[in-house]
């Protein structure tokens, strides 16, 4: 195929596909600048590759929506990577808000979405404090969850400060990890 018949090809692939492929991107993709700029980067691939020889185009929607959403999951990946060192902070008073809102949102009229997803956080937070030690449970509850401070939790045990310091920040690393792919699941798809 000569130079001018490719494009010609290429043109018309690109008026057949783009309103389909922006409304695909825009659904995934709230910020509008960032929606064209995927669709954008979805057709050069598709005029770098439409007339290779060596490795031809079969399914030419398939091929589209496989670039486009391998360039989605990219878009958020970098994301996350802008955003992830505030999740990872070693501070053990650290929730991620997105999180935060989700559980300890009291809002006068919930949405059924938002209603499942605080379901489903919880029900994984439970999960995840069942998998820790007696100890650090107890610990993460009695802060966490019921307010307590430390220092009354020493008193009223007896057992020291930087012992129930040392068991908070091991439950809070094991949460930290077991909670990370819900986090990151409910990010990527809000």
């Amino acid at each position: 195929m000569n130079k001018q018949a490719e494009q010609q090809d290429t043109g018309k692939l690109i008026a057949e596909y783009q309103p389909h492929l922006r409304a695909f991107i825009r659904k995934r993709i709230s910020n509008r600048e960032d929606a064209e700029d995927i669709l954008q980067d979805v057709f050069y691939q598709l005029t770098k590759t439409i007339g290779n020889v060596l490795n031809p185009v079969e399914q030419v929607e398939a091929w589209l929506y496989r670039v486009t959403r391998n360039r989605i999951i990219n878009y958020w990946a970098k994301k996350r990577e802008e955003e992830l060192p505030a999740y990872l902070n070693d501070d053990d008073n650290v929730i991620p808000e997105d999180f935060s809102e989700i559980l300890f949102n009291n809002d006068v009229s919930p949405s059924p979405e938002t209603e499942y997803l605080h379901s489903l956080v919880w029900t994984e937070l439970e999960n995840a404090l069942t998998e820790l030690p007696p100890e650090q449970r107890e610990i993460y509850e009695l802060t966490e969850l019921d307010g307590i401070p430390v220092k009354e939790i020493a008193q009223t045990t007896g057992v020291p400060v930087n012992t129930l310091l040392s068991r908070k920040h091991y439950a809070v690393l094991h949460l930290r990890k077991r909670m990370r792919q819900l986090y990151e699941d409910i990010i990527l798809y809000e």
